[in-house]
C-alpha cells in the first residue's frame, strides 16, 4: 500500500504544481498589461477626479472674478449715469435761471416810462446780463444798468447801451 500512497503524493504534488504554475502565469500575464512604474487604473481615477476637481475650481473663480468685474463696471456706469443727469439738471436749472432773469429785467425794463423793453435786448448767461440797443439819453443807459443789476439772480451787468443824443 506504500505504492499507492506514493502515487497519491505525486499525483498531489503534480496538482499542486500545476495549480501554482497555472497562478504564476496569469499573474505574469496580467503583469504583462502593466508596464512597470505605471499608476494603476485606480491610482489612473483618482488622477482624473482631482483634474476634474481642480478645472471646476478654476472655472468658478473666472466666473467670479468676471462677476466681480461686471458689478465694477455697472457700479462705475452707474455712477457715471447719476453724474450726466446731474450735470444736465444742472445745467437745465441754470437755462432757467438765466430765462428767469431775463425775463424780470424785461419787466423792469417794460414797467419804467423812460426805458423800451422792445429796443433794449437782454442776454444772460450764468447770471451775467448782457445789455445792448438804443436808449434816449446817458442817464437812461446808467438807469437801465441799476435796473438789471437789482434783479434777484443777476451777478453782474455788461452795459452796451448806446444813447441815441449822443
Amino acid at each position: 500500500m506504500k505504492f499507492a500512497s506514493m502515487t497519491e503524493d505525486r499525483t498531489f504534488l503534480t496538482r499542486g504544481a500545476a495549480v501554482a504554475l497555472a497562478a504564476a502565469l496569469t499573474m505574469g500575464l496580467a503583469a504583462c498589461d502593466k508596464q512597470p512604474g505605471e499608476p494603476t487604473a485606480g491610482q489612473k481615477l483618482d488622477t482624473a477626479v482631482a483634474k476634474t476637481e481642480a478645472a471646476a475650481d478654476e472655472a468658478k473663480q473666472k466666473m467670479e472674478a468676471a462677476a466681480d468685474d461686471a458689478k465694477v463696471k455697472m457700479e462705475a456706469a452707474a455712477k457715471d449715469a447719476s453724474q450726466a443727469a446731474q450735470n444736465a439738471a444742472s445745467t437745465a436749472g441754470a437755462a432757467l435761471d438765466d430765462t428767469a432773469v431775463t425775463t424780470k429785467v424785461k419787466a423792469a425794463f417794460a414797467s419804467d416810462p423812460n426805458l423800451s423793453a422792445v429796443l433794449i435786448s437782454v442776454d444772460t448767461k450764468d447770471g451775467v446780463v448782457k445789455l445792448s440797443g438804443p436808449v434816449k439819453t446817458a442817464d437812461d443807459a446808467i438807469h437801465a444798468g441799476r435796473l438789471a443789476q437789482a434783479v434777484e439772480g443777476v451777478k453782474s451787468v455788461v452795459n452796451e447801451l448806446k444813447p441815441s443824443n449822443g
